[in-house]
């Protein structure tokens, strides 16, 4: 099936990764870095990412499943199961692929005396999300002093607001878990991406980077490449036809779009179907050749209609660049109103990944 040609294709760029995986070490030279690589990667491919991004002290993931299948592949960098167990079995396979669990609820607990893997205690400091109450430390230390508790690797939270570095409940997390923790022994976690380019004093031991591995920006405030990142994807398709069409004539379904004047208009194979969101609005930035153009017209299933009007010696074949080097997917998801890690986990499965 070898000269079956591809409608679109997700090109990884692996020395981009890397590149971001040393802005990580740039940003918190004194932290060591868990890599997030749940959701397969954020759709970048788990397997593929943990094997360019080696460098890493550990990887974090965020449910059993999902580490097993790193386990199975080969991967034998330290593991964290972010999530946590769901029940008893799921802690028998941790302990035998040798995953460390992140624990947040009393009732796992229960399951993890005896387990022989190490856990990260999570508090929740203010996302109300998972997580023990600050107030629960005391009771947790007296946990983990009995004989079947496992080993602590170490305290971590999660940042709800870092993105916003204005925002006072950022300041406000710190704080409160820096006080449940005074004079408490054990390594600490916080930092996200955002908390990485964006707050310095959430640091800690470990730092958690996710988005920004992949050449996101992890901060409202800042694009990907004023934080030193590269972008890692560049989704890609080629045109299927090129026409002339009058000024006027409707393009697409609910004939959204007419023509300004006589003018070419290309259609490119990708569409909704293959995670090209729908509600993307007609202006949206596209490049036909390396040139810049414009969505025309609504999102179909599985075809774009662009304005060639700036590109008018396009032909059929040209690729499309929808994001990646040229265009960055924070403007894409800036226009469709969501966030870069929903775009790059709704690739569909008719896109090939091309690792490079």
């Amino acid at each position: 099936m070898s000269d079956i040609e591809t409608r679109c294709t997700a090109r990884i760029d692996l020395d981009a990764l890397r590149h971001n995986l040393q802005r990580v070490r740039a940003f918190a030279p004194q932290s060591r870095v868990m890599a997030v690589i749940k959701a397969n990667a954020y759709g970048h491919g788990a397997v593929e990412v943990a094997g360019a991004l080696g460098d890493a002290d550990a990887f974090a993931v965020a449910s059993i499943a999902e580490a097993v299948a790193l386990r199975r592949a080969g991967v034998s960098v330290p593991v964290t199961v972010l999530g946590g167990p769901l029940s008893a079995a799921d802690v028998s396979n941790a302990a035998a692929h040798r995953l460390d669990l992140v624990v947040h609820e009393p009732a796992q607990m229960d399951w993890l005396q005896g387990f022989a893997g190490g856990i990260w205690l999570k508090l929740d400091t203010g996302m109300h999300r998972l997580g023990f109450p600050v107030s629960a430390v005391a009771e947790l230390q007296q946990w983990l002093a009995s004989p079947d508790s496992p080993d602590l690797l170490g305290w971590m939270t999660h940042l709800a607001c870092a993105d916003e570095q204005d925002h006072p409940l950022t300041g406000e997390q710190l704080s409160a878990f820096s006080n449940a923790l005074q004079g408490v022994p054990g390594t600490r976690s916080i930092a996200n991406s955002a908390g990485v380019c964006g707050w310095p004093k959430s640091h800690a031991d470990w730092v958690r980077p996710g988005i920004m591995l992949y050449g996101a920006s992890p901060l409202q405030s800042q694009t990907a490449a004023t934080l030193g990142l590269r972008p890692v994807m560049t989704l890609m398709s080629r045109l299927l036809s090129v026409r002339q069409l009058p000024r006027g004539a409707a393009v697409g379904y609910g004939a959204s779009w007419r023509c300004p004047e006589d003018m070419p208009v290309g259609i490119a194979a990708i569409g909704y179907a293959d995670g090209y969101p729908r509600h993307l609005p007609s202006g949206t930035p596209v490049a036909v050749a390396g040139r810049p153009c414009a969505l025309a017209g609504r999102v179909s299933m599985d075809m774009i209609a662009i304005d060639l009007r700036q590109h008018p010696d396009a032909r059929v074949g040209d690729d499309v660049q929808l994001w990646g080097e040229q265009i960055p997917v924070d403007e894409i998801a800036h226009a469709a109103g969501t966030i870069a890690y929903e775009l790059f986990c709704g690739i569909g499965p008719r896109v090939r990944f091309d690792y490079v």
